[in-house]
């Protein structure tokens, strides 16, 4: 029986030939009759892929086989066969789109000046010892937020990665400066860049929720601080967080007509 999956990922680390990475890649995705989005840069990898459960574990062992990979976080989920209408790997230069390249220092041990990382378990003890005075951030735009969110979350007005410079240096959150600030997105990597704009605007105490709304939700669904259901860059569109082992596609769900990019 088929077992569709999809699978997203990230890596910032340096890559010396990115077009070569894209090769690669490419060959790799096509070997293993797998289709979605992968972003290259000089600074690592952004992808989000599906296909059937034994061709996605194969690619994932070829990927982890290339050593600056090998510690690369698989997020995994439920897909249903259809998810991405075709395969679409390419060199860009950034990984999510921020408009602000020359911001980001990445090393081997991946972005360097970023938010404190955060587990979700990490997360409720910061809740625990701090509650009022702790803000969670979105890193995502407006459209994600409306299908979910953690509690009483600042939602910046923005459509794209992009408008997130405008938003941070036009005034609206300087009141948060001094306050201890949580920024959460899909799965974290646009988390990875925002708190290091952030950071460098003047946040003082900038958390990143490590593994994103994905890795807290698998630990703990709907009994925690997060309320609604996620949105996610295929044709599935949205995960039910409510119930059950793995996060699974929210029925008469509607499709989009074209597979987005992967910002997570």
């Amino acid at each position: 029986m088929a077992v569709p999956k999809i699978i997203l990922f990230y890596v910032f680390t340096p890559l010396a030939d990115p077009e070569a990475i894209r090769l690669w890649q490419r060959s790799l995705c096509e070997q293993n009759n797998l289709r979605g989005r992968i972003i290259v840069s000089r600074d690592g990898i952004n992808a989000t892929l599906g296909g059937e459960l034994d061709d996605v574990k194969r690619y994932v062992r070829g990927l982890h086989a290339y050593a600056p990979f090998k510690g690369a976080d698989i997020k995994w989920s439920e897909g249903r066969g259809d998810d991405f209408p075709r395969l679409s790997v390419k060199v860009r230069p950034e990984l999510v789109t921020f408009g602000a390249p020359d911001e980001l220092h990445v090393s081997a041990a991946g972005v360097e000046g970023g938010g404190q990382r955060l587990s979700p378990e990490g997360l409720h003890r910061l809740m625990a010892e701090r509650g009022e005075d702790v803000v969670f951030f979105d890193g995502r735009n407006a459209k994600e937020a409306e299908v979910g969110k953690f509690r009483g979350a600042v939602v910046p007005e923005t459509r794209t990665t992009r408008d997130f410079l405008p938003e941070l240096e036009s005034g609206k959150y300087d009141d948060l400066k001094d306050k201890t600030v949580v920024t959460y997105c899909t799965g974290g990597i646009r988390c990875e860049i925002l708190t290091v704009l952030m950071k460098n605007r003047g946040f003082k105490d900038v958390y990143q929720l490590d593994g994103g709304i994905h890795r807290y939700t698998e630990k703990y669904r709907d009994r925690g601080f997060w309320e609604g259901d996620l949105y996610v860059f295929d044709q599935r569109e949205t995960l039910e967080v409510k119930g059950g082992e793995e996060l699974a596609e929210k029925p008469h769900t509607p499709a989009p007509a074209a597979a987005p990019a992967p910002e997570r």
